[in-house]
């Protein structure tokens, strides 16, 4: 195998790695209580490569919650295909959610986490807005389809909905709240279609 590309899967391989301990330490710990020591650490990797893979932590973070969201993005998109209707598709979002509160693993939002700890502007920011926007485009552009007379209200609503039973499951351990916010998105649903 030539130098070259033995470099650039050498690279490659400490950039996943870095990833994968930042995505286990930040959400597990927090993007700012974590030291880029300790990702570095986890990650059996020099301080140069971070450096050469990411430019800096906040580069770090902002692709730690980039992939967060493709993955969330992902899951709620694989989970909502199933289904042929806009209502079924609606609360087949909350389905995907409460999957994931029920994890053991589950710590809260990671994009909450973050922004709990990071001031306004900059990459948590930044990131945690495109999640949200992506998620509320989504609600309003189904609750249009399934005949919402006022979408946007009602996407108003189902992201209420999905941050409350989120939070739930993280402080009150509730891992039944995703299907109590898919219960409540029903009845909203069939009162705006009505």
């Amino acid at each position: 195998m030539p130098v070259e590309a033995t470099r650039l899967i050498d690279r490659t391989s400490a950039r996943e790695r870095l990833l994968a301990a930042a995505d286990e330490l930040f959400y597990g710990e927090g993007v700012h209580t974590v030291g880029i020591d300790k990702v570095l650490e986890r990650a059996g990797v020099a301080k140069a490569t971070l450096y050469t893979a990411f430019g800096s932590k906040d580069e770090l973070v902002r692709v730690y919650l980039t992939r967060r969201h493709e993955t969330r993005r992902a899951r709620i998109t694989q989970a909502i295909d199933k289904y042929d209707n806009p209502r079924d598709k609606l609360l087949g979002i909350f389905d995907a959610l409460g999957d994931v509160l029920s994890q053991p693993t589950y710590r809260g939002c990671a994009f909450v986490n973050a922004s709990a700890e990071s001031p306004s502007g900059g990459a948590v920011h930044e990131v945690s807005t495109q999640a949200r926007d992506w998620l509320r485009s989504l609600f309003v552009s189904l609750a249009s389809e399934a005949g919402a007379r006022d979408a946007e209200s009602l996407a108003t609503q189902f992201m209420l909905l999905y941050d409350g039973a989120s939070v739930a499951a993280r402080m009150d351990h509730n891992t039944e709240a995703g299907e109590s916010a898919r219960t409540v998105a029903a009845a909203l649903l069939d009162t705006a279609i009505a």
